[in-house]
């Protein structure tokens, strides 16, 4: 089961832009797995909000108050947060979603974790011709590395994952001061892309000042409606 949250009015054969958040909370002080791994700030519902073009937030699998439906298991959250079940669960609940607008070009924007399962979904979903990610952590083994966390064993990553088609325009925002999610460490997953923005920010670090900047950034990638 996903949530799935909208904004704008959705109509067919206008760009529709999907929003993917972050991790959240998997943990609570590193030590204890949460029963909610919902992040308790949505930076990206702010950005959504920020977003002048019609919007769709799908949900991650177990995230927004489904802890406990069926198939909801701790893993789903933690070691598993990017495997296979859930790239394939979000990938066809993004599909279902755009049934009602064959003819709308979509977008992908993903934050932070949400950055890394955009880069697994966009190949599964033919509608969507963009993604975006911002604050992402598109090497997830380095990125465990540098953190001195335990191997996400089972999960994909997209920096082992062939390059995206070239017909999918990728646009990546990361901040020169984050410190959680270094661009240093995206890259060799972005440079063998073919169709791809890099855009380094020197005063952004993982959470400032992407809600403040959103429409001037969206802008800049021609993404504005």
């Amino acid at each position: 089961m996903h949530a799935v949250y909208a904004r704008g009015e959705l109509v067919d054969a206008q760009p529709i832009h999907i929003y993917i958040t972050g991790d959240g909370s998997p943990w609570l002080h590193g030590i204890r797995i949460a029963r909610d791994p919902t992040p308790r700030h949505d930076i990206v519902v702010d950005l959504m909000l920020r977003d002048p073009a019609p919007s769709l937030l799908i949900g991650r699998p177990c995230y927004h108050g489904l802890a406990r439906t069926r198939a909801c298991e701790p893993r789903v959250w933690t070691a598993g947060r990017y495997s296979e079940p859930v790239v394939h669960s979000m990938a066809v609940a993004i599909r279902a979603a755009l049934e009602a607008f064959p003819h709308s070009p979509a977008v992908l924007i993903g934050y932070s974790g949400g950055g890394a399962l955009a880069m697994l979904i966009a190949a599964r979903v033919p509608a969507i011709g963009t993604v975006v990610t911002v604050a992402a952590n598109l090497d997830v083994a380095a990125w465990t590395r540098l953190h001195g966390y335990a191997p996400l064993t089972g999960s994909l990553d997209p920096a082992r994952e062939p390059p995206l088609a070239p017909r999918i325009r990728q646009f990546h925002f990361a901040g020169g001061r984050d410190t959680v999610s270094p661009v240093k460490l995206n890259y060799d997953t972005v440079f063998r892309q073919s169709n791809y923005h890099l855009t380094v920010i020197p005063g952004f670090d993982h959470r400032c000042c992407w809600v403040e900047r959103w429409p001037a950034l969206i802008a800049s990638a021609g993404l504005a409606p």
